[in-house]
């Protein structure tokens, strides 16, 4: 296991490297310029401008600039933001946090509702719950996450006024009182992220159930006179989970880019409007460091579900 983690480890730093360079290359080509709502002050003069560029270094080729932002980061640096005023990593620590928690949350509760919803639909195909299933499933992921984020908000908020509709990072409470305000403003966001996620996870997991419940094995297991909720839960489900363990890992730039739109209708301090408010300000140091955050993020998660397949399959072996 060690070397394997090792040498995915080893494999993931050309990958990282690779996508930095074309995003950067990307942000370098795109239209717009960091300093120009400088070039139209007239209090700014021309020589301060000069120097800035000169500092920052964005009349250097790209190349350049790139190797210079390489170690830069590699040493711990990771910018500027030329709208905050503070430093990249401090503008990125402060909100991943949240966006972590929102996303992560979102996560569980998807496949809190999708496995037993999908096993129970694939150990009884057609039937009444499974067809329930099904529709439920094709409404929630027809349904685009800005939708159902405002149906939320003015259900839940505006009518019956029991849950915020505004994300407050700072909470003057104290105590089970802030965990709980944390947990209440929560709700709403983590259900429509984790809602539609389960829709989709919903389907596979049915899917992959009914594969492998054809299998000779699950016959034979059925054969020796093993009950039903056994063979289910410990022959058929474990089985059917390996795919849907790729399906969630490969899902997760889907869910980070849902989640930039919900943070954006819930006015959530997070990652994804940082990225928003960045882009709209041509603040390229913050648009390149929070891409290369949800890239990492992409490449760790790929990990863990490789990791995993050995848990769900013992005939995976890593060496």
């Amino acid at each position: 296991m060690g070397a394997y983690l090792l040498r995915r480890l080893l494999i993931a730093i050309p990958s990282l490297i690779g996508i930095s360079l074309i995003l950067f290359t990307v942000l370098a080509l795109a239209p717009g310029d960091p300093f120009g709502e400088l070039a139209t002050n007239p209090n700014v003069p021309p020589e301060v401008r000069e120097a800035l560029r000169l500092k920052f270094g964005l009349d250097d080729p790209i190349l350049v600039r790139y190797l210079h932002w390489l170690t830069a980061m590699l040493q711990g640096d990771w910018g500027f933001s030329f709208a905050s005023r503070v430093d990249v990593d401090e503008l990125i620590l402060q909100r991943l946090p949240t966006t972590l928690f929102v996303v992560g949350s979102s996560q569980v509760l998807a496949l809190l509702v999708a496995v037993p919803v999908g096993i129970l639909a694939a150990i009884r195909p057609y039937s009444v719950f499974d067809q329930v299933a099904n529709t439920l499933a094709f409404v929630g992921f027809s349904l685009p996450t800005f939708f159902t984020g405002l149906l939320f908000i003015l259900l839940f908020s505006l009518t019956l006024d029991w849950l915020p509709f505004v994300y407050q990072a700072d909470i003057s409470a104290t105590g089970w009182r802030w965990a709980w305000e944390h947990v209440r403003q929560a709700i709403m966001p983590v259900c429509v992220l984790g809602f539609f996620q389960a829709a989709s996870y919903t389907r596979y997991v049915r899917a992959s159930v009914l594969d492998v419940a054809r299998l000779d094995y699950v016959t034979t297991a059925r054969a020796k006179g093993l009950s039903d909720g056994t063979v289910t839960v410990r022959h058929i489900a474990r089985n059917a989970l390996i795919p849907v363990v790729t399906l969630v890992a490969l899902q997760i730039p889907a869910v980070f880019g849902g989640a930039i739109v919900t943070e954006q209708i819930f006015r959530i301090p997070g990652i994804g409007s940082l990225l928003i408010n960045a882009m709209l300000a041509n603040d390229t140091p913050v648009v390149m460091a929070v891409t290369f955050v949800f890239a990492c993020l992409v490449v760790l998660f790929n990990l863990v579900a490789d990791l995993l397949y050995g848990w769900l399959d013992p005939r995976i072996s890593y060496r």
